[in-house]
C-alpha cells in the first residue's frame, strides 16, 4: 500500500468531531452508528476499519455486526469463490461467532455463505456447530437450508441420507420428502421400506395433502416396477392387502401385482395373478383392465419366442450334422447300457436334458402359447358374464344368457343350470325366478330325457317364490310338457294335485311356523284352474269338467267368461235349466260392469229358448236386469226387453218399455231411444201417435242439440200431415236453439217452409225472430267487423249484414252505402233475410222509353211486400187498441197504497201521472 493510500485510511478534518466523542465515550453505540451513516460513501477499506473499531469496542452489539458482515458479503459478491478475500469473510464471521452464537440470523448468514463456496465438510460441521449452539426451538430455521444443502447435486448420498434421517427425529411429519428424496436417489428399497411404514401408521396425516390410496398407488408402483431392487417386503400381502381395502382400483393392483412376477421372471406365477383378478373383479372396468394386460402379456411372450426361435433357426443350420452323430453315439451308449442292466432303466436315474422332445423341456412351445392366447380370447364372454354375475347373482336374465354362451355344450348349460337355481333367491331375484327351473327341464325334454325332467320339475314346485303365479307357471309348464309326450291321464292328475286344498293340519302348522309359503295358495291360483278346466274339457268328461266348474264357484274365484262358458258347455250337452241356473248364479256374484255380458248373454239364451213359454219368467229376468243395471249400461237391456215384447208380448208394453228406456238411459243416449221409439210406435199405431212422443222427447230434458234435430223431424211430420200452424209453432219453439250464424241449416229449412206454406206476415215473422235469436246470442258472443269479411258474402242477406254491422257499432251511413252495394234500390228483397235466391224474387227488369233496360223496374208478378218495416205495423195496431182502466180490486191492498203515495207525493212535486210502456214508446217513436 503507498502512502497516499495509507493517508486515505487516516481520519480527515471532518471526521475529528466523530473522533472526539468516540474517545470522550467509546462504548456507546449511536455515535459509532452516527458516524458509519455520515461515512456511509467512503469506500469500503476505509469503512471496514470503522466497523473493525466498532465491534472491538462493542463486541456484544448485533446491530454492528451484522450491518459488518453484510456490506463484506456484498463486497465478495462478484468475486470467484477460490479469492482470498472469501477466507477473510469466513474469518469475520468466526470471530462474530464468538459474541453472536446465539444469534440464528448470523449463522444463517455464515452457512450460506459457506453453501455457495462448495465448502461441504466445513458446511456440514458448521450446520452442526449451530444447531448445537442454538436452542431447539430454532432449529427450524436452520433445516430448510440444511436440506436445501445436502439436496445439492455433489453431496455424498450418505451424508445427505444421515441428515434427513436427523431431520425426520426433529419433524416425523416430514416423511414425505425423505420419500421422494429416496425414489429420486433411486434408492428403492429404503424408500419401500419408509412408505410401508407410513400406511401401516394409522394416525399418519399428509401434509401435502395425498390420501392413503394415493401413496398405496405409490407404493404398488414402486414394488412392481422395481421388483428386483426391493427385498424384505411381502409384496404381494401388500399388494393384496390394498385390493382389499381399495376397491375402486381393483383392476389397477391386479395388473400391478401381476406385473410384479413379470418382472421377477416368474411368468406362471403371474398368469395365476391375471387368472385370480378376472375371476374375483364385480366391474366390468377393472374385468377390461385386466384382460387386456393380460392378453398384451401372452401376445408379447408369443412374440418374443417366435423371434427368439428365428433367431435359432439360423444359427441351427451349422450345427445339425454335428448334433446327429452326437445323437447316434449316445443311442448307442445307452443300449449298450441296457443290456448290461438287463434292459431296466429307472425314471428317478432319466434326466431331462436327454429327452429333447419331452414337452416340459421343449423350448419350442410356440403352439402352446398360440393356444393360450387363443382359448383366453374364447373365453372372454363366459369371464364377463360371470362379472356381471357377481355383481347381482340373482340376475334372472344373465344366468340365460349364460346358459347361451354353451349352445354347443349340454354338460356346461346343465352345470350352469343348477348353479343358478342354487344361488338365485326367489325374493332377491331381478326377473322371473321359475323361468330358469322350467329352462332347466326343457333342457333334458330336449334331449329326449324326460325323467329327469320330471325330476326338476318335482323340485321346482318345491320352491317358495315369491307370487302364487310363478308357481303356478310351473305346474302349468309341467302339465304342458306332460301334454307334448302324450302323458294326458299325467297331466290331468298333476292338475288335480296342484288344485287340491291343503288339510287343515298343514295349515295349522304352517300357520305356527309363521312364514306361508305359496304352495298354501296355489289351491285359489286361477291360472291354474283355468289350465284344469280346459283340460277337462278336452280330455274328461262331462261330470268331472262340471266338478271344476263348481269347485271354481265354490273358492269365489271364477270370472265372467268361466260363467259363460260353464253354461255354453252345459247347453251343449242340452242341460238348459242347469246352464241357467249358472247363469242365475252369475249375476248374483257379479256386479256391473262384469255382469254386463252374463245379463246379455242369459237374457238372449233364455228368450231363444223358451220364447213365449215363459214370458212371465222372461220378464221378471228383464225387470231384474233393468233394475240392477246402471243408466250408462241400461240401453241394450231395454232394447232387448222391447223386442221381447214385440215378438212374443202387447205392442203396448213394448212401448210402456220404450218409455222407461227414454226416462232411465243417459242423455247422451236419448235422442238414439226416442227414434227407435217413434219409428215402432209409427209401425204399430200410426203417424199420428207419435206427436205425444215428440212432445215428451222435446220436453224430457235432451240436449239443445238434440231436442233442434227432433224439433225439425216434427215440424216436418206436421207439415206432412197438412198441420202447417203446429209446424210453424214447432220451429218457433226450436228457433230459440239455433244460432242464425251457425245453424243454417235449421234456419233455411223454416225459410223454405214459408215460402212454400206462409204468407208475408209469417214470413215477416220469421224473420223478426230470426234477428232477435241472432241478438241474443251476439250478447254472448262479441261479434268484430272482420266477421263479415269472414263469411261468404254471396249467402248473407241484407238484414244479416245490416244487424251485425249494428251490433259491432258501425255507423249508418257506412251500413246504408253497404245495403246499396249488396241490393238494388227499390228492391224488397232487402226486407227480406235470404229470400231472394229461395223465393225466386228476380226483377226481369223492362226497356223504357230511352231503349236502355231499367234495373230498378219492378217485377209485376213480385209479391209486393211493402214499405213499411214491422214496427211500423205494430204502431197502427197498437194505435187502434182501445186502452181499458184495471179495475183496483184485482190489486187489492196495493191499490190503496198506491193512492196514498200519490196524494203524498204526487201533488208536492207536480209529476205527470206514471205513463205505461205502451204510451212511453209511442212518444218516444213521434219526438
Amino acid at each position: 500500500m503507498s502512502i497516499l493510500q495509507a493517508q486515505d485510511l487516516y481520519p480527515s478534518e471532518d471526521d475529528l468531531i466523530f473522533e472526539e466523542e468516540i474517545l470522550r465515550n467509546p462504548f456507546t453505540l449511536k455515535l459509532w452508528w452516527r458516524y458509519l451513516a455520515a461515512r456511509r460513501d467512503a469506500p469500503f477499506r476505509k469503512r471496514r476499519i470503522l466497523y473493525e473499531r466498532a465491534v472491538k469496542a462493542l463486541p456484544g452489539s448485533y446491530k454492528l455486526w451484522y450491518a459488518y458482515l453484510r456490506e463484506r458479503i456484498e463486497t465478495v459478491r462478484d468475486l470467484p469463490i477460490h479469492h482470498d478475500q472469501y477466507e477473510d469473510l469466513n474469518n469475520t464471521f468466526e470471530r462474530a461467532l464468538v459474541t453472536m452464537h446465539k444469534m440464528p440470523r448470523i449463522w444463517i448468514m455464515y452457512l450460506q455463505v459457506l453453501t455457495d463456496q462448495k465448502l461441504i465438510v466445513r458446511t456440514r460441521r458448521t450446520f452442526d456447530r449451530a444447531m448445537r449452539s442454538l436452542p431447539v426451538t430454532q432449529h427450524d430455521r436452520l433445516w430448510e437450508p440444511y436440506l436445501k444443502f445436502v439436496s445439492q447435486p455433489g453431496i455424498p448420498i450418505e451424508t445427505s441420507l444421515r441428515v434427513y434421517r436427523r431431520y425426520l427425529k426433529f419433524d416425523p411429519t416430514h416423511i414425505e420428502e425423505f420419500i421422494e428424496f429416496l425414489l429420486s436417489s433411486e434408492r428403492w428399497q429404503e424408500g419401500a421400506e419408509r412408505l410401508a411404514e407410513v400406511l401401516n401408521d394409522e394416525g399418519f396425516q399428509s401434509i401435502k395433502g395425498k390420501t392413503k390410496h394415493q401413496l398405496w398407488l405409490e407404493l404398488c408402483d414402486l414394488l412392481t416396477k422395481h421388483a428386483n431392487e426391493v427385498s424384505g417386503l411381502k409384496v404381494d400381502a401388500i399388494i393384496r392387502g390394498g385390493i382389499r381395502k381399495f376397491t375402486d382400483e381393483v383392476g389397477r393392483l391386479w395388473t400391478s401385482l401381476a406385473d410384479y412376477y413379470i418382472r421377477r421372471g416368474l411368468f406362471e406365477k403371474a398368469r395365476d395373478v391375471y387368472e385370480e383378478g378376472m375371476t374375483t373383479v364385480l366391474t366390468v372396468r377393472d374385468f377390461s383392465m385386466i384382460f387386456d394386460a393380460y392378453s398384451r402379456f401372452e401376445e408379447s411372450t408369443l412374440l418374443a419366442k417366435m423371434e427368439a426361435r428365428d433367431a435359432e433357426a439360423d444359427e441351427g443350420e451349422v450345427t445339425e450334422v454335428e448334433s446327429k452323430d452326437s445323437q447316434r453315439d449316445t443311442h448307442e451308449k445307452e443300449e449298450m447300457e441296457s443290456q448290461r442292466s438287463g434292459g431296466i432303466k429307472f425314471l428317478a436315474d432319466i434326466d431331462l436334458q436327454d429327452l429333447p422332445r419331452f414337452w416340459l423341456n421343449d423350448t419350442n412351445d410356440i403352439n402352446l402359447r398360440l393356444a393360450r392366447l387363443e382359448l383366453l380370447m374364447e373365453r372372454r364372454p363366459e369371464l364377463v358374464s360371470s362379472v356381471l354375475l357377481r355383481q347381482n347373482p340373482h340376475n334372472v336374465q344373465e344366468w340365460h344368457r349364460r346358459v347361451k354362451l354353451f349352445a354347443d355344450n349340454p354338460a356346461r348349460q346343465i352345470l350352469t343350470y343348477t348353479e343358478a337355481v342354487r344361488t338365485v333367491d326367489p325374493f332377491k331375484a331381478v326377473g322371473k325366478p321359475h323361468t330358469l327351473w322350467i329352462a332347466f327341464a326343457h333342457l333334458y325334454e330336449k334331449h329326449n330325457d324326460l325323467a329327469n325332467a320330471r325330476v326338476i320339475f318335482e323340485k321346482a314346485v318345491q320352491v317358495n317364490y315369491k307370487t302364487v303365479d310363478d308357481l303356478a307357471s310351473v305346474w302349468c309348464e309341467w302339465a304342458e310338457t306332460e301334454l307334448r309326450h302324450k302323458n294326458f291321464k299325467g297331466a290331468r292328475m298333476l292338475l288335480q294335485r296342484a288344485t287340491t286344498e291343503p288339510s287343515l293340519a298343514v295349515k295349522r302348522r304352517v300357520h305356527a311356523e309363521g312364514d306361508e309359503p305359496v304352495q298354501m295358495k296355489l289351491y285359489r291360483c286361477l291360472k291354474v284352474w283355468s289350465f284344469y278346466v280346459d283340460l277337462e274339457e278336452s280330455l274328461g268328461t262331462l261330470e268331472t269338467t262340471r266338478a271344476v266348474y263348481d269347485r271354481i264357484i265354490e273358492l269365489k274365484i271364477a270370472t265372467p267368461q268361466m260363467i259363460i262358458n260353464y253354461a255354453l258347455l252345459l247347453e251343449d250337452h242340452k242341460y238348459f235349466e242347469d246352464a241357467f241356473k249358472v247363469y242365475e248364479k252369475g249375476v248374483q256374484v257379479f256386479k256391473y260392469p262384469h255382469v254386463r255380458d252374463i245379463w246379455t248373454t242369459y237374457l238372449s239364451k233364455f228368450v231363444k229358448r223358451y220364447g213365449i213359454k215363459k214370458l212371465e219368467r222372461a220378464r221378471d229376468l228383464f225387470e231384474q236386469a233393468v233394475e240392477k243395471a246402471p243408466a250408462e249400461d241400461v240401453k241394450p237391456l231395454f232394447l232387448q226387453y222391447a223386442k221381447l215384447e214385440e215378438e212374443f208380448g202387447l205392442a203396448a208394453r213394448a212401448m210402456a218399455v220404450y218409455d222407461r228406456a227414454a226416462k232411465a238411459v243417459p242423455d247422451n243416449e236419448k235422442m238414439a231411444i226416442y227414434e227407435i221409439y217413434i219409428a215402432r210406435a209409427a209401425a204399430f199405431f200410426g203417424i199420428p201417435k207419435t206427436r205425444s212422443i215428440y212432445e215428451q222427447a222435446i220436453e224430457s230434458g235432451l240436449p239443445d242439440k238434440d231436442v233442434k234435430t227432433m224439433c225439425m223431424k216434427y215440424a216436418e211430420l206436421e207439415r206432412n200431415l197438412g198441420e202447417i200452424d203446429r209446424a210453424r209453432a214447432v220451429y218457433v219453439h226450436a228457433s230459440q236453439m239455433a244460432d242464425p250464424r251457425s245453424d243454417t241449416e235449421f234456419w233455411e229449412k223454416w225459410n223454405e217452409f214459408e215460402v212454400q206454406h206462409g204468407n208475408e206476415d209469417t214470413f215477416r215473422e220469421m224473420l223478426r225472430i230470426r234477428r232477435s235469436v241472432s241478438a241474443s246470442y251476439s250478447q254472448m258472443h262479441f261479434i268484430l267487423p272482420e266477421y263479415l269479411m269472414q263469411k261468404d258474402q254471396s249467402k248473407m242477406s241484407l238484414e244479416e249484414t245490416v244487424d251485425t254491422l249494428k251490433r259491432a257499432g258501425v255507423p249508418e251511413d257506412e251500413m246504408a252505402a253497404l245495403e246499396r252495394q249488396l241490393v238494388p234500390s227499390g228492391s224488397p228483397a232487402r226486407t227480406l233475410k235470404g229470400a231472394a235466391k229461395s223465393v225466386s224474387f228476380v226483377s226481369g227488369g223492362i226497356e223504357g222509353a230511352t231503349g236502355h233496360i231499367q234495373a230498378d223496374i219492378r217485377n209485376p208478378d213480385e209479391i209486393d211486400i211493402g214499405e213499411e218495416d214491422e214496427m211500423s205495423d205494430a204502431e197502427n195496431e197498437s194505435e187502434n187498441f182501445t186502452e181499458k182502466q184495471v179495475p183496483d180490486a184485482v190489486f187489492g191492498n196495493l191499490a190503496e197504497k198506491k193512492q196514498l203515495l200519490q196524494q203524498e207525493n204526487g201533488s208536492e212535486k207536480g209529476e205527470e201521472e206514471p205513463l205505461g210502456a205502451l204510451e212511453r214508446f209511442k212518444r218516444q217513436r213521434r219526438q
